[in-house]
């Protein structure tokens, strides 16, 4: 009888601990997965950017100062700074964020971009010839490389000669296999944090530690410091900041800026 007991329960203690390894398995595995999920349309993601023209490896656009300085596209009025990327929602191309999509923050990639995925190739068709008299008249010297007006769209002068202008409407990387160095900084996962980088979106000259985000019950309310008070186009960007909140923020009611004023008092003699 007792080695029978001994048996059943040696027999359902070793099936518990089956069981336990089995579920402790489970979570470890499903931990590990939602770790390392991929990120999904909608997702608030910091991402530094550099992007080159394979063939010569010129620089045409990124993020980091360093490095525009060093391809001489530097621009002194720009802030050089990860971007807030919400994806899905086209501000790289489309191939590029299905890419990210797929990446993890502290994550690197180099992405391959070939023409079509780009630019578009190039069309024979867009290049063109017009009189000289269309610019001149306009007050413009047509000369190589500049820039100028169609009725078409911006176009490239290509040459200049015998009283015609040939003028390309290309875009100027159309043709172009682009390459694109992808650095995810993060992923913004806390509501206050998203509205504070749609703020910084918005005004990114004031230091975005300046403001005070309150959420409650729908209602979000944005202190503005006083350094930003007297911003030229403040009441533009004010609208633009709602607009985003409405587009990316779910169950949003009501967007409030408070502006403080501290008032001193008179002293009084007596």
């Amino acid at each position: 009888m007792a080695s029978i007991f001994a048996g059943t329960a040696k027999h359902i203690y070793g099936s518990i601990t089956n069981y336990n390894q089995k579920v402790i398995k489970y979570f470890c595995i499903l931990f590990h997965w939602l770790k390392h999920m991929p990120m999904n349309k909608g997702d608030f993601v910091l991402v530094n950017y550099t992007v080159k023209v394979k063939d010569t490896d010129e620089i045409i656009d990124t993020t980091i100062e360093d490095i525009a300085k060093k391809g001489n596209i530097y621009q002194k009025d720009r802030i050089y700074e990860p971007l807030l990327l919400i994806l899905g929602e086209g501000q790289l191309f489309k191939k590029v964020e299905e890419e990210i999509m797929l990446m993890q923050p502290g994550e690197k990639k180099t992405i391959e971009l070939k023409p079509e995925d780009a630019f578009g190739q190039r069309d024979p068709a867009k290049v063109k010839i017009i009189s000289a008299k269309e610019l001149t008249s306009r007050g413009i010297t047509p000369k190589p490389g500049i820039r100028v007006e169609t009725d078409e769209g911006i176009a490239i002068v290509r040459s200049v000669g015998g009283g015609r202008v040939v003028i390309d409407l290309n875009h100027p990387l159309a043709g172009k296999t682009l390459v694109y160095e992808i650095d995810v900084v993060k992923k913004i996962e806390d509501l206050k944090d998203k509205v504070l980088s749609l703020i910084h979106r918005r005004i990114p000259s004031i230091d975005i530690s300046k403001f005070t985000v309150e959420i409650n019950e729908g209602r979000i309310r944005i202190i503005i410091p006083e350094d930003a008070y007297l911003l030229e186009g403040l009441q533009y960007m004010k609208r633009g900041i709602v607009n985003d909140v409405q587009r990316f923020i779910k169950d949003v009611s009501k967007v409030e800026f408070i502006e403080v004023y501290d008032v001193k008092q008179k002293e009084t003699t007596t």
